[in-house]
């Protein structure tokens, strides 16, 4: 009796300091009231990792290492942790990750509103701001390098001194009129009846395209495609939907055409999710100073299956 007396206590103790320590992690309502647009530089406690924006969204965040910032926008429908290689990376070489979770994606608000890229590029202006981040490396894959390509065009490159864009959206998804090398609708009506009625299921199914795992000899495991999903189901119901929208409807060339500073564009040319004849091929030829490279046989999540080739030439872009 003495001993299961014991064990209970014991087992309580620990379960009680597990879930103090827990909750010791989490913002407190004082911080989110006032707000953390007030924050500058490194913010390190969990209840400064986040930014409220001017409607009232909090955009969370990640910061690691010192020195020049490189911000890292991710692609839908996944969060700021797709980035973790790469941020670990420049952290690790003397410069500052900063990702965050776009609104209604990972640990960011899910509001009804405000899932567009304009809304998407204030938010991401809001946290540079914050943070006062200077000098920065803008990076943006997929629908991020559609976020970041709208942040200069609406709050130009005063803060900017480099950008890449990895396997992005620019100049336009969509096939129109103008841009008749696109898409055709059906094919995000597809993407947006997949979100609707299974989007467990569908995430799970686009994970294969998306890593080139349904190519002949493909090396993708089921680990990567297991990440995708988790981080997908991560992204609220909202948000998801309406971002297809964004990330295919929204036409970026003149905001391509403000990118003033050195720009690196990567892409695959198996990227079966923004085929590269109509984004980077088109980008490279708008964006002044543009240098295009592109990765033979890759996929759309090329940071994944073509990480070794891709930190390296972040890292020697970033160093030039």
């Amino acid at each position: 009796m003495k001993s299961n007396v014991m064990l209970a206590t014991r087992r309580n103790f620990v379960v009680g300091g597990i879930v103090a320590a827990a909750a010791a992690t989490l913002p407190t309502t004082g911080n989110t009231a006032t707000g953390a647009n007030t924050v500058s530089g490194h913010a390190n406690s969990p209840a400064k990792r986040t930014v409220i924006t001017k409607d009232g969204t909090r955009i969370f965040y990640k910061d690691w290492g010192t020195g020049r910032p490189v911000v890292f926008s991710h692609g839908w429908p996944l969060m700021g942790d797709a980035w973790d290689n790469q941020m670990f990376l420049m952290a690790s070489h003397g410069f500052r990750g900063v990702a965050h979770d776009r609104r209604g994606h990972g640990r960011s608000d899910q509001p009804w509103e405000g899932n567009d890229l304009s809304t998407y590029a204030d938010d991401l202006a809001e946290l540079v701001e914050t943070l006062d981040l200077k000098d920065i490396i803008l990076v943006g894959h997929s629908t991020g390098g559609g976020e970041v390509t709208r942040y200069v065009g609406r709050h130009g490159t005063k803060r900017v001194s480099k950008v890449v864009l990895i396997a992005a959206i620019p100049p336009l998804m969509l096939k129109t009129p103008a841009n008749p090398g696109g898409l055709p609708i059906s094919v995000f009506d597809d993407i947006r009846a997949g979100v609707m009625n299974d989007r467990s299921q569908y995430y799970k199914d686009l994970s294969a395209p998306f890593y080139g795992a349904n190519r002949v000899g493909s090396k993708v495991s089921q680990g990567v495609r297991d990440s995708f999903w988790l981080w997908s189901m991560q992204a609220g119901l909202k948000g998801s939907y309406d971002c297809i929208k964004a990330f295919s409807e929204t036409d970026l060339t003149e905001d391509l055409k403000k990118i003033d500073v050195p720009t690196l564009i990567i892409h695959g040319d198996d990227d079966q999710i923004v085929p590269i004849a109509d984004s980077a091929m088109l980008s490279s030829k708008i964006v002044k100073n543009a240098t295009l490279k592109v990765y033979q046989g890759a996929p759309h999540g090329l940071f994944a299956t073509h990480g070794e080739r891709l930190n390296k030439d972040l890292l020697d872009f970033a160093n030039a």
